[in-house]
């Protein structure tokens, strides 16, 4: 059974869907089931932002047969660790959480780079297409680390 990783933002068309396609990119499909969904639920069943898909494109990952869900408080028995994109995403998430232990499987994305400082990352989606860059580079970067981890944590079992 594969190790299940969340990624959730706001809408689950901007921030979420990249994580989601980064992280895929990094981990083996059999051993990892890489997902993501948002806390609000204006976009559900709908593709990511046009232009998420094409800052993904420029880097070789395809996200547009993503399709926008909504987050359950189901999720927390069905993945193993949720990211979070910034600390509104996080209180929504947490406060659906049915207990200590399903807490332990939320994490903000980018403390994986800068641990204990709630950094967010930033909603792109009343911005530019540069604005998508950027936000993919601190995904990027984030789940670089996250892949290593996985990797590491998993490989034993």
């Amino acid at each position: 059974m594969p190790v299940k990783i969340l990624m959730v933002c706001l809408g689950n068309i901007c921030r979420s869907p990249l994580a989601e396609g980064i992280l895929a990119s990094k981990l083996p499909k059999e051993k990892f089931f890489v997902d993501s969904a948002g806390t609000g639920h204006w976009h559900v069943g709908n593709p990511p932002d046009k232009r998420s898909i094409l800052t993904a494109e420029r880097n070789g990952i395809n996200i547009s047969n993503q399709r926008g869900k909504l987050f359950k408080p189901s999720f927390f028995k069905e993945y193993d660790h949720i990211y979070v994109m910034d600390t509104s995403n996080y209180a929504d998430v947490i406060s659906m959480a049915p207990n200590d232990e399903a807490k332990q499987k939320v994490m903000l994305i980018l403390d994986e780079l800068f641990p204990g400082e709630n950094v967010d990352v930033p909603d792109p989606y009343h911005g530019i297409q540069s604005n998508f860059d950027q936000v993919f580079e601190m995904l990027d970067e984030a789940c670089d680390t996250i892949a290593t981890k996985m990797l590491e944590k998993y490989s034993e079992e």
